[in-house]
């Protein structure tokens, strides 16, 4: 007679109620859904109807992962996939759709807050109309405006028109305290005084009814627009008599005289972004130029810092040399030093009038090492060989260790001299191991946007472009320029740079894998 006993398998602590790590997750997710509803909430009060469907969803997946029995792969899966999808697949899409609008400075919003910006530009004061006591508020940093209307006190913004609040404390005509917000006092309305001056607050939700502005800070007057905007005909006519329409294809109002209203509305332009860099005659000069700079950075990093890497890594290779172990430590100190912050002490030390670079080592010379654009190159490349080479020695370091003592011995006895050695058989093999590292660091200083941004600004610019661009700059510092330096941002044309980026380090990174696998083949 058998007898067997089946133990049931043990619970895990996420599932067992009485051990913490049930209690541990159980805190996780409600804060997990706590964030998720506050998301939730803050979309809907924004009208952001797809960031709400995609936390609604995602609440609903979450908890049904990390509490049913049926999904255990998917509890280490679902993060990875919510980082992959917000933080790389919507980054492209949005890029990507992006690329191919007038999206910028002057076409920031959809047709419809573009014309009721319009009139809120064009306007003036409303003939025999009452003028206001205003306040001046700070509602969570933004700026708002409260009156006293008969016997209510309104306040709005510059998204809300004047609503009445009740619990609003007013002294006469003016108000004197509103709930949530802050009366601003003079100074604190001097140093704001844009914010008030431009600010618009429609009477009501009809941009008919006007809107109240201030010139002053202390009495609002209701303002209408000077242009009137005729909806069957999609046309703005102004005072003059001056008509001007809906152009589809520009995203603006424009007049027969070729003038146009601003701001226009965000449009569809095709491959317009695409092809302006190397149809505008101001842009596509300095683009040519920064292309082949970036190559020759690119190339020129890679080789200069694996040329030293390497030599430094033969010589302290050989155990013949004394104090191997501290020379590597301190080989290894500009890689540990932050990149960003190294390329501030370098701009520093290569100031033309006081860098220790021109008064103490080079005599009080003065090389204008920011000024000119070869000599900015120059210091690009010196500064990025201190910064790279610790990599490179530290990953030839590691690939010499690796390579078989036999081999060399057996060229020994062949009669091979030490060149020999090395190029026919140490550099073959190394090769094989940091080849793709090599790509990798080339990828890398395609994109080195920090030492350039840092370290140079991408000065010393192009007279006559369109944007703030240099002869320093790389593509991607020229994107940036473009997206967030110049004084009329295009987002759709650094979108669309941003693609022939990654193309070109996609194609190059392609090709550099199918040479090292021809390395490969000879080993």
């Amino acid at each position: 007679m058998s007898t067997s006993t089946q133990q049931s398998p043990r619970l895990s602590h996420a599932r067992d109620l009485s051990r913490p790590g049930f209690i541990v997750k159980l805190i996780l997710m409600a804060l997990v859904n706590a964030l998720g509803i506050y998301g939730i909430m803050a979309s809907y009060g924004q009208e952001e109807w797809g960031v709400l469907a995609f936390l609604v969803v995602t609440l609903i997946v979450v908890n049904y992962v990390y509490f049913s029995k049926r999904a255990i792969a998917a509890k280490y899966l679902v993060p990875g996939l919510l980082f992959l999808i917000v933080f790389q697949i919507y980054v492209m899409a949005n890029t990507a759709y992006v690329a191919f609008t007038n999206y910028g400075d002057g076409h920031n919003d959809a047709k419809g807050p573009a014309i009721t910006q319009i009139m809120k530009t064009a306007d003036g004061r409303v003939p025999d109309t009452p003028t206001y006591p205003v306040a001046v508020l700070d509602r969570d940093g933004e700026i708002a405006f409260a009156i006293v209307d008969g016997d209510e006190v309104k306040v709005g913004d510059i998204d809300e028109p004047l609503t009445v609040v009740d619990d609003a404390v007013a002294d006469g005509d003016r108000v004197t305290e509103v709930p949530g917000a802050t009366i601003l006092n003079i100074s604190e309305i001097q140093q704001r005084q844009n914010e008030v001056l431009d600010l618009r607050v429609s009477m009501t939700d009809n941009p008919d009814d006007g809107w109240l502005r201030t010139d002053n800070a202390a009495m609002a007057y209701v303002a209408k627009s000077t242009l009137v905007y005729d909806e069957a005909a999609d046309t703005f006519t102004s005072a003059e008599g001056k008509v001007y329409t809906a152009d589809p294809e520009q995203g603006l109002f424009v007049a027969d005289d070729g003038t146009t209203l601003s701001p226009g509305w965000r449009v569809g332009v095709g491959m317009d972004n695409f092809t302006r860099v190397f149809t505008d005659s101001r842009l596509s000069g300095p683009f040519v130029s920064i292309l082949i700079w970036t190559f020759a950075f690119s190339i020129l990093s890679v080789l200069t810092t694996f040329a030293l890497g390497l030599l430094l890594a033969v010589v302290f290779n050989d155990p013949r040399v004394k104090g191997r172990t501290f020379y590597r430590a301190m080989f290894i100190l500009p890689y540990a030093f932050p990149g960003f912050l190294a390329a501030l002490v370098w701009k520093g030390m290569l100031n033309q009038e006081f860098g220790f670079i021109n008064e103490v080592l080079l005599g009080g010379t003065t090389v204008e090492w920011f000024t000119n654009g070869f000599l900015a190159k120059l210091a690009i490349i010196g500064v990025n060989l201190w910064l790279g080479f610790p990599y490179m020695f530290l990953v030839s370091t590691g690939a010499l260790q690796s390579i078989p003592g036999e081999l060399a011995e057996a060229a020994v006895v062949d009669g091979a001299n030490p060149w020999q050695r090395f190029w026919s058989i140490t550099l073959p093999l190394l090769l094989v191991s940091v080849a793709p590292l090599l790509i990798a660091s080339f990828a890398f200083n395609f994109n080195n946007f920090s030492l350039i941004y840092m370290l140079t600004g991408g000065g010393p610019n192009y007279p006559g472009a369109p944007f703030p661009i240099g002869e320093s700059d790389i593509l991607i510092s020229m994107v940036y320029a473009i997206a967030f330096e110049s004084g009329n941002r295009q987002f759709g044309l650094a979108s669309a740079m941003s693609i022939l980026i990654f193309v070109v380090v996609g194609v190059v990174s392609w090709l550099g894998f199918r040479q090292t696998r021809k390395l490969e083949e000879i080993v």
